[in-house]
């Protein structure tokens, strides 16, 4: 050790930087091996600090540890002599795996021998100063240097960065002169617009997704998802992705899939069948089908069901309509199952060729690094194979016996399983299989049999990437590339489907698909529209960092859909009887209603209107108020389409002195003064059951115990659903058939709930009109 010590400090590292390596065991070997081979070609006191630090960039950047004598001697050979070079050699090396090396290319590449000269440099910057002269006279210091610098480094790609930044800055100091005290002053930012009476209001809504999560840059997701935008690799170049292993047969094995696939991108959406999907599954969706989609390539549906104890028919019929719903298909519908044969043929390889054995040790996970093995880690191949065998033939008891992988992943987990034994019949296998693989095993080795190019998974799965590459290498088989991306979390939801069974058996909802989840099936059935939920994938962005967003930025999105695609009518849900004494008792007309009234060739429909009609409650007071606009005493009130103006004239009240009629006058809304507002109303109307929801938590988090310290079902919000029975909603929606969506003039947005009956419709607020959630949009 004090050797290995010695060897880095002569390089040039310090003491500390030499004992921080040696903790680096793959680091501390290439570095020494390195160092090794450039004191064969220099000896041992020819490799000097700037040697030693470009060895010590280079080793512990390097991806491909057999090019490593080549880039060592490159640099001792003083044909690397600069970190960008080194950055263009380790590029080279990466996108050409093959041997042997084309040297001419390779130096071509990397600058080698190139010299740029100071005249070149002065060249360079006099002509990036000239192009930009009349904004750096106007701007002077304020001017952004670094796109002086960026335009004569890309001219210069060779040439040393400090010696063109000195260039830059003697020669805006002889154009410009030295700084004034106007020059050393910030620069002020733009004002805010103005109008009168202060500031313009920038609408809540607009505020948070600028904020919390507008990563998409106002692009859809197609065009986010598109080419270059991800740096993902070209199909077959997955070599080039950083983190791939490369083994003898890679190359080989990319040209069989090439001839397989023709190049096109081959992505997999592989969800367990054991849950209803969520809201950041949609994301999931999005991304695997919206890649392949964008790229006129190809997506499976496939279902990892290797654990028949939690699987069921519904959940396997529910993520296929949940797929299809947000607009996608499938190219085909396949499962791990299919392969169960052909993945215990691979184990067997896999025991054979000493990377497997049978274990005894009970649980399914063994400890981390500094724990001991399992005893059974060096047992002999043969023997392994028989006790597989065994395991097959169910002569173990469950939980007896485990095929482990010989491998330590990065999140410190020893020896994962690969088959475990499970006496439960399977959905689709039947009793064939007692013995059924893990997730670890089965992913990348399914992925490899659909020759999946881009294997897209979320962030918490980053640790499984190594012995993902592994796995697929141990076994000579083609090795697609794990990408990973940031989850989709909301606040004010639990998604889990452990959790959200304990909410159904409590009874504090009715299913999977309650409106108050955010299960995709509940987000149906609340109204939610697809496209509004690929609007808000595309809207968060596809990001590879954690995303959690508040709900009302969903709803933003509902909104924007419904806006446009949700014809109007009107409902009353606190209703307030209303005489019409100046018409006759069988008056009776018909009321034109645009379906959408900012575009009205989009058609429309027609409403009674008679002597009797009902509105809101809270569209009367008995005492005017301030600010109030609608019917009072002494105020009168218009209603929307009909070309009426009414007047208070008399209220009845019941027993408990409640308003429960109210008697006017109607005049024709061309020959009255013009009212303070407009309200909607119904007549001769259906009697419906509206449903209003709210959200299902008290608190952001209910899961963190910092905050509920009794757990999420002591934070339910008492006031999440109120159904209102005796609601009223005009007769245009008598024909609606269950999931139709409706704006509710001045209340907000609804579906027709599949509990609706032909007595009796019921309507789902799907989301206020604007984000005031609970509260009635008023007229004024």
């Amino acid at each position: 050790m004090a050797d290995i010590l010695t060897l880095f400090t002569s390089i040039g590292l310090s003491e500390q930087k030499a004992k921080e390596t040696l903790k680096n065991e793959a680091l501390s070997g290439a570095l020494k091996d390195a160092i090794v081979q450039a004191q064969r070609v220099r000896g041992p006191s020819g490799v000097d600090k700037a040697v030693g630090t470009l060895l010590y960039s280079m080793a512990s950047r390097l991806k491909n540890p057999k090019r490593l004598a080549f880039l060592s001697d490159s640099i001792v050979q003083c044909k690397i002599c600069t970190e960008l070079q080194l950055a263009a050699a380790l590029e080279f090396v990466k996108t050409h795996p093959q041997d042997p090396i084309n040297q001419r290319e390779f130096e071509e590449a990397c600058g080698v021998g190139v010299v740029i000269t100071p005249e070149q440099i002065e060249e360079a910057v006099e002509s990036v100063i000239k192009k930009h002269k009349e904004p750096l006279l106007k701007e002077r210091y304020h001017f952004n240097m670094g796109l002086l610098m960026g335009e004569a480094r890309s001219a210069l790609k060779w040439a040393d960065g400090k010696v063109i930044k000195n260039e830059v800055d003697m020669q805006v100091l002889h154009l410009l002169g030295p700084k004034t005290e106007a020059d050393l002053e910030k620069k002020l930012k733009p004002q805010k617009a103005r109008v009168a009476g202060g500031e313009v209001k920038v609408k809540k809504e607009e505020v948070a997704v600028a904020d919390e999560g507008m990563t998409g840059e106002g692009k859809s997701l197609m065009e986010q998802l598109r080419g270059e935008s991800l740096k993902f690799h070209k199909p077959g170049e997955n070599y080039k992705s950083e983190g791939y292993v490369i083994t003898a047969n890679t190359m080989d094995l990319l040209k069989k899939h090439m001839e397989l696939t023709g190049g096109q991108i081959r992505t997999r959406f592989p969800p367990e069948p054991n849950g209803i999907l969520h809201i950041g599954h949609a994301k999931a969706i999005n991304f695997n089908f919206g890649y392949a989609k964008a790229n006129n390539g190809i997506c499976f549906l496939r279902y990892d069901d290797t654990n028949p104890e939690k699987e069921e028919e519904k959940y396997f019929t529910a993520i296929k309509d949940m797929v299809e719903w947000l607009g996608y298909e499938p190219h085909a519908v396949t499962h791990a199952s299919d392969n169960f044969q052909e993945l215990y043929d691979l184990a067997l390889d896999l025991v054979r060729r000493g990377h497997a054995y049978v274990c005894h040790q009970k649980g399914e996970e063994l400890k981390g690094h500094n724990s001991p093995p399992s005893p059974w880690r060096d047992r002999p191949i043969e023997e392994s194979l028989v006790l597989f065998d065994r395991m097959k033939k169910g002569l173990f008891a469950e939980g007896e016996a485990t095929l482990r992988m010989k491998i330590v992943m990065e999140d410190g987990k020893l020896d994962p399983v690969a088959y475990r034994i499970k006496y439960t019949a399977h959905h689709r296998t039947g009793d064939e299989w007692c013995i059924y693989p893990t997730y670890d095993y089965t992913h990348c080795l399914c992925d490899s049999i659909e020759n999946i190019t881009h294997s897209l998974c979320t962030k918490e799965f980053q640790a499984r990437r190594s012995s993902y590459f592994w796995l697929c290498n141990a076994l000579d088989l083609y090795c697609p590339v794990q990408w990973e991306y940031g989850r989709l979390n909301l606040t004010y939801t639990v998604v889990s489907k452990r959790k959200i069974i304990r909410l159904v058996e409590a009874g504090v909802v009715r299913d999977w698909d309650d409106p108050r989840l955010f299960t995709l099936t509940a987000l149906k059935r609340r109204g939610f529209p697809p496209e509004a939920i690929n609007n808000f994938c595309a809207r968060v962005g596809v990001t590879v960092s954690q995303t959690t967003t508040e709900p009302h930025l969903l709803e933003a999105c509902v909104r924007d859909v419904l806006n446009d695609t949700a014809p109007r009518a009107m409902a009353v849900l606190d209703p307030l009887k209303v005489t019409i004494t100046n018409l006759p008792e069988n008056s009776k007309l018909d009321v034109r209603v645009p379906d959408f009234p900012a575009n009205e060739a989009k058609g429309s429909h027609t409403v009674p209107f008679t002597r009797t009609i009902f509105i809101e409650q809270s569209d009367f007071r008995e005492v005017m108020e301030k600010g109030y606009k609608r019917l009072t005493p002494d105020q009168p009130v218009g209603l929307r389409h009909a070309g009426y103006v009414i007047s208070f004239q008399k209220f009845i009240k019941d027993a408990r002195g409640k308003v429960v009629e109210l008697e006017v006058t109607c005049s024709r809304s061309d020959s009255a003064e013009k009212p303070k507002a407009f309200i909607h109303w119904v007549s001769q109307p259906l009697m419906c059951e509206v449903r209003l929801y709210e959200r299902l938590f008290v608190h952001k988090n209910p899961e963190d115990q910092s905050v509920v310290p009794n757990g999420f079902l002591t934070d339910i919000n008492p006031s999440s659903l109120h159904v209102i029975s005796g609601a009223l909603v005009d007769t245009s929606v008598k024909g609606a058939t269950v999931l139709d969506k409706f704006q509710f003039e001045r209340v907000g947005y609804f579906s027709l709930d599949p509990d609706s009956t032909a007595d009796k419709l019921v309507f789902n607020r799907t989301v206020t009109l604007k984000e005031d959630p609970g509260k009635i949009r008023s007229a004024d």
